[in-house]
Formats: C-alpha cells, sequence, structure tokens
C-alpha cells in the first residue's frame, strides 16, 4: 500500500470523527509492517525472491538426492571391493592356504618357521650342540683405569685379520679402557671388547661378533728372551684363570706349565718350580739339556706378580700364550642331524636344511630327537574364511537397505511408503541376486569324491535375511580332518573354485574402467555438476537482475515511508488537530 493510499484511508476514516486523534504508529504499522516507521528492505527482496527460487529448489534438491546416491555407491562398491579382495586372497597360491605352520615336540630344544607353500611333512631333529660366540677375558686388574705394565698383545681372528696392542709404554692412556677402545676401533677383527668391573676390580672381556667357528679369535703375547723376566701386576687377592706357558733356552730345553683357574702367583710359582725339578731330573737321566729357572711370586703395595729368572745366568724363553688372558669359550658351530642327515651351521638359525623351514636352535637334545611337523595353517585359513562371510554380511547388507520400504505419511497425512536411495536403481537389483546366486556354488572334483562341495559343508549357512553365519565348530573339524578338501572347494583344481567364482562375478560392477559402480558414479556426477551450472547460471542471469530491480523499488519506499512523519504533522496542522500523536 502507497503513503497516499495511507493518507487517503485515514482521511476517510477521520471524517466520521473529526474529533478523534489520528493514530500515527498505525498508519506507518500498516504501510511498513511493523510497529515502527521504516521497511526491512533484504528481508524484503529476499521475500520476494523466494518465490522466483522455486524452479532453483526443484534442482537442488534433485541435486540432493544424486549426492546421497553417490555416497550410497561407494560405500556398496567399498563393502564390494573388500568381498572381492577376499576372494582373491583365498584364490592365491601365497595365500591363507599356502600358510604354514610349524610344530615342535619340544620347544626348549628347536622351533621352526615355514614359507608360504612349503611341502607338508613330519621331521626329526636331534641338536648336539649349539652355535657358540668366542670370547677370552683378562686377570683382574686393580682398576679400568690403572697403568698396565710394559707389555703387548696380538689378536688373531680365524679369517687371517691380526693387529698388535702395546702396552704400559709410556703413551697416554696404558689401561683397560684405553685398550678396549683401541680394539674397538680395528674393525677387521671382528670382536668387541668391554671393561668388566666388580667388587674384586677390573677385566677386559673380548667376545667375537657373530656366532660359528669362522668367526673364533686367538690371543697370544711375543716370546720373552733374557735372564729375567716379570708379569704383569695382578690386585691383592686376586687369582689367575687358566693360562700357559712354555719355557725354552738354546740348548733345546722345552716345558710348558698350565695354570689352574683360581691359583695366586704364589701357588703358580711353586707349581713353575715344581715342573722345572721334575723335568730337571728326567732330562739329567736320559742326557738331555736342563732348564735352570726359578719363578718366585712378588707384590707392591697395589698387586701381585711373577718373576722367572735364570739360576746360571743363561738366557730363556718364555712363550706365553695369551698369557694374562683366559679363553672363555671358543667359537663353534652347531652341529644337528636333521631326518638323520648331519648338518653344521655357523648360527643357531638352521635354513635349508629341510626346504622352505628356518629352524631356531635354543637347547641341545643329545640322542633324543625333537619331531618338528610341518602343516597348513589351520588358524590362518578359518581367519580368512570368518573374514569373507564379514564382508560379505556387510555388502550384502549395505545391498538390502536400498529395497528396504520404510512407511510414513505425506503432510496431509496420507500413508506414504519409500525405499532406500538406490532403490529404483537396476544395478543393485542385480547385485543383489549376483551374490545370493554365487551362495549356491557346488564343488564337483574331476575324479575321485569330496568332503566339501558347498558353503554348508563349511558349518557356513545362509539367514533369511540373506546374511551368513558360520559354525566354527564345524569349519575347525574340516580344516583338521580334511584341509585339501577345503582348500579344493575355494581354489578349485586350477584356481577355478567358488573364490574365483565369486571374484569373477564381481568383476562386472567393481571394475575400475567401465564398472557398474563406476558408470553410475560418473552419471550421477554428471548430473549433479549439470544441476551446479543450472543454478549458477540461474542466479546469475535472472535472479541477480531480479535483486537489484526489487532492491532499488523497497529502497525508495523506504524513503518515502521516512517522510511520512513530517507530511503528517503537516496535514494535522492544516485539519486544525491538537492532539499529535508524533509529539510535534
Amino acid at each position: 500500500m502507497s503513503s497516499t493510499s495511507v493518507i487517503n484511508s485515514l482521511l476517510s476514516s477521520s471524517s466520521a470523527n473529526v474529533n478523534s486523534a489520528i493514530d500515527l504508529s498505525n498508519i506507518l504499522a500498516s504501510a511498513s509492517g511493523s510497529s515502527t516507521p521504516g521497511i526491512d528492505v533484504t528481508a524484503a527482496v529476499n521475500a520476494a525472491l523466494y518465490a522466483d527460487r522455486a524452479t532453483e529448489r526443484v534442482w537442488q534438491s534433485d541435486q540432493a538426492t544424486l549426492t546421497s546416491q553417490m555416497s550410497a555407491v561407494s560405500s556398496i562398491e567399498t563393502a564390494t571391493q573388500a568381498l572381492q579382495n577376499d576372494m582373491e586372497s583365498l584364490n592365491s597360491l601365497a595365500g591363507p592356504f599356502a600358510a604354514r605352520t610349524v610344530s615342535s615336540s619340544n620347544s626348549n630344544v628347536v622351533t621352526g618357521s615355514a614359507a608360504a607353500g612349503t611341502t607338508s611333512g613330519v621331521h626329526t631333529v636331534v641338536v648336539n650342540s649349539l652355535a657358540t660366540y668366542g670370547s677370552w677375558y683378562s686377570d683382574l686388574a686393580s682398576s679400568a683405569t690403572a697403568t698396565l705394565p710394559t707389555s703387548s698383545m696380538t689378536i688373531t681372528s680365524a679369517s687371517g685379520a691380526t693387529a698388535t696392542f702395546a702396552l704400559g709404554n709410556g703413551n697416554a692412556g696404558d689401561n683397560l679402557n684405553d685398550l678396549a677402545t683401541a680394539i674397538n676401533a680395528n674393525t677387521s677383527l671382528g670382536v668387541t671388547a668391554s671393561v668388566m668391573t666388580d667388587s674384586t676390580g677390573s677385566r677386559l672381556a673380548i667376545v667375537s661378533n657373530s656366532l660359528g667357528t669362522a668367526n673364533d679369535f686367538n690371543i697370544t703375547s711375543p716370546n720373552y728372551t733374557g735372564t729375567s723376566w716379570t708379569s704383569s701386576e695382578m690386585p691383592t687377592g686376586s687369582t689367575l684363570g687358566a693360562n700357559t706357558i712354555t719355557l725354552s733356552n738354546a740348548a733345546g730345553a722345552n716345558l710348558s706349565i698350565t695354570s689352574t683357574s683360581g691359583e695366586t702367583y704364589a701357588q703358580f710359582a711353586t707349581q713353575i718350580n715344581n715342573a722345572v725339578s721334575s723335568y730337571n731330573a728326567t732330562a739329567t737321566a736320559n742326557g738331555t739339556a736342563t732348564l735352570n729357572v726359578n719363578a718366585t711370586a712378588g707384590s707392591t703395595s697395589s698387586g701381585t706378580n711373577l718373576n722367572i729368572a735364570s739360576t746360571d745366568g743363561s738366557a730363556f724363553t718364555i712363550n706365553q700364550p695369551a698369557f694374562g688372558f683366559t679363553q672363555a669359550n671358543a667359537a663353534t658351530d652347531a652341529t644337528l642331524t636333521v631326518d638323520g642327515v648331519p648338518v653344521d651351521s655357523a648360527s643357531n638359525t638352521v635354513t635349508g636344511a629341510i626346504p622352505g623351514v628356518t629352524l631356531s636352535l635354543v637347547g641341545t637334545s643329545v640322542g633324543t630327537p625333537v619331531t618338528l611337523t610341518v602343516a597348513p595353517d589351520a588358524t590362518q585359513i578359518s581367519g580368512a574364511i570368518n573374514q569373507f562371510v564379514t564382508d560379505y554380511n556387510s555388502a550384502i547388507n549395505l545391498v538390502n537397505q536400498q529395497f528396504a520400504v520404510t512407511s510414513g505419511t505425506d503432510s496431509s497425512g496420507n500413508p506414504t511408503a519409500s525405499q532406500g536411495a538406490l532403490g529404483s536403481d537396476p544395478t543393485f537389483a542385480n547385485l543383489q541376486a549376483t551374490l545370493e546366486q554365487a551362495l549356491n556354488y557346488v564343488y564337483t572334483p574331476s575324479s575321485g569324491t569330496t568332503t566339501v562341495s558347498s558353503l554348508r559343508d563349511l558349518g557356513i549357512t545362509v539367514g533369511n535375511d540373506g546374511t551368513l553365519s558360520v559354525d566354527n565348530g564345524t569349519l575347525d573339524t574340516a580344516l583338521a580332518t580334511n584341509p585339501t578338501d577345503v582348500q579344493n572347494f575355494f581354489e578349485g583344481s586350477a584356481l577355478n573354485g567358488f573364490a574365483n567364482n565369486l571374484y569373477t562375478a564381481l568383476n562386472g560392477f567393481t571394475s575400475p574402467g567401465n564398472g557398474a559402480f563406476q558408470v553410475d558414479l560418473q552419471s550421477m556426477q554428471s548430473q549433479c555438476n549439470d544441476y551446479t551450472s543450472q543454478i549458477n547460471d540461474f542466479e546469475a542471469n535472472y535472479i541477480a537482475g531480479q535483486q537489484a530491480i526489487l532492491t532499488a523499488e523497497f529502497s525508495t519506499a523506504e524513503q518515502a515511508l521516512q517522510t511520512l512523519p513530517e507530511q503528517m504533522q503537516q496535514l494535522n496542522a492544516e485539519l486544525g488537530f491538537n492532539n499529535n500523536p508524533l509529539g510535534g
């Protein structure tokens, strides 16, 4: 209604009662739709454009339906692809049916693992000895940082690598810590040195980096020739390891003496002197050269040592292989027999003795065979079959949802019925039939008989809703008693069994190039894009122009309403009304 019409209406009503006051707020409310002057231009324009957008809202509704359908297709595609992946795995030469377990009658001696496809069978293993590391340790020193006496040692590996380390020559270090550092810096020896310290003192431990005879090593010290030799110092109260020295002279005398582990230097000196005395008595009786030396144990404030001196002034030679070091273990190979065949291994992990099987040696069983059984991995096979059932149910449930009828009422209260987003799409009726028909597969061997010709023989049954359930007791029994029949059902005679049948049936839906899922999705996306273009064109070519026109018209009306109070004051004055509702 224009401002003139409002005024005319007011004048018409006032002629009947000129003494009554005009309520200008009512006039403004009639003109503007509110109790206060003015028009909300934006709201008015939007209200006017709502009717113009009726067609656009239909497009948007159709686009939302397509989006919902695309989401449903994607969900079904993902579930169907998972099911097809299950079939691919169950039909693979490297799949669950190829998995093997190795069980041991004595896992404290030997365990094993088998590669996929390893021939099943029973084997006997006798472990005579385990592969060991080579290791040596030094006699005690008072501490890891105590200066060592002047000497040297040579480490020689079984492969021929050798290195000599000088000690006590006045260089910085010359202690067990620095000797360990020097040894570890020589990577060609294949050993690792470390210092072990306890309440009695410190030792140097040297261990081969790898097991087996080929990784063994030896420690020797150089020969000494002269008239007096003194050993390295040992902390007071400490004892020797099992060390051997050889005494000889230019006349041909030659005597080897081995200390007993736990001896002191004083005890070893007595042992040497007794051995020399006995040797000389025999040599004199035989007319051969005697050995004229005497051993004594000495002591200092920090420890004890051994001194060997000539008793007649003639020089002698002391050959001291590893003197000051004790061999704790010689590196050895593992020895075993597998099905009666002797096997030597540099490692306690043995491959090649049984094709496809890796043995892990844990202990020995001399004379007592251990039984290893290689068999199909029933747990892995059962898991794969149960996964197939789970994924089949996910796919069929999603498909069934598209055809489920939902009851309701329309805006008038009339009853309605609707299906899922894809209920009218023939692709999914076809998929539903394909999934259901695949369950009817029957395996018939080309020769002989089988205990597994259908899913039911595996304890897999179909419910009223089309989903599968598994009786794992029946499945486990089939796997335990007839594993080959179970495999043949899924794989057939040439990878052409149930798994291949279902996999191939689903290809028409899942193919990435021209499968039904992709064709549907591409069509729906194209329609969505068309609607987007239509909506954008409609907004740009029609709605934008209408919005400009309406905005201008409502803005003009708003301006007119803003001048109405002033016009009403003038009119009141001309009519002679004293009661001014606007306070003028």
